[in-house]
């Protein structure tokens, strides 16, 4: 874990970052706040190029709790079988919907608490949702971005919550409302896990990773 990043290197990270992508987008595709909810739900432990194929056929007959649930169970485990964990994640959808109907009158809640009372929801999805349909400067911390952010100092922490709020607390404010996508995409394109892409890093210079690769 490297040691924290200082304000102003971080700042300059982030103004790199934005230079490079200013309006950087989530690569789940969805076309309301539902269909990105169940897509988030269903992107655990699986890649976003999956999930949207098993999706793409899905959301155009359900794009809604009521046609997901109309969609019923076993129609929803034939569209998802090819993600893993689809079993358990078509139970939660279809009990996500049905909440949704019940207690939301169909609709996405824009509360975090109320988000998270949805099954198969979490916080991180939550944090999502809240982030790329509410325009919340939530951070939702995956793999990558716990990665990134302990081995740049950018937000090391010791679990997902501590680098959460690393960002919060270190990431400008300007910055904020796109920082999770920024470092997703670097974690995943350039920043990998065995063999960080470090001659294509546009923050090679700031970064104190000792193992830098050519």
């Amino acid at each position: 874990m490297a040691k924290q990043m200082k304000y102003q290197t971080i700042k300059e990270v982030f103004r790199r970052f934005h230079e490079l992508e200013p309006e950087p987008k989530g690569e789940l595709h969805h076309t309301n706040a539902y269909t990105l909810t169940v897509a988030v739900a269903l992107s655990a432990q699986a890649t976003d190029a999956g999930v949207n194929k098993a999706t793409r056929d899905l959301f155009k007959i359900a794009d809604t709790p009521q046609k997901m649930l109309a969609l019923g169970l076993d129609g929803l485990t034939e569209h998802i079988k090819t993600i893993g964990l689809f079993r358990q994640k078509a139970k939660n959808v279809i009990k996500m919907s049905q909440l949704l109907v019940d207690e939301f009158d169909g609709e996405v809640p824009s509360s975090r608490a109320a988000l998270i009372s949805l099954p198969g929801v979490g916080r991180k999805t939550a944090n999502v949702v809240l982030n790329m349909w509410f325009h919340m400067p939530t951070q939702a911390v995956d793999t990558h971005i716990f990665r990134l952010g302990n081995r740049t100092g950018i937000a090391p922490g010791k679990d997902v919550d501590a680098v959460e709020r690393a960002i919060e607390d270190n990431v400008p404010a300007e910055y904020q409302l796109h920082a999770h996508h920024w470092l997703i995409l670097h974690g995943r394109y350039v920043c990998k896990a065995r063999k960080p892409v470090c001659a294509n890093c546009i923050i090679r210079d700031l970064c104190p990773f000792e193992e830098k690769t050519l």
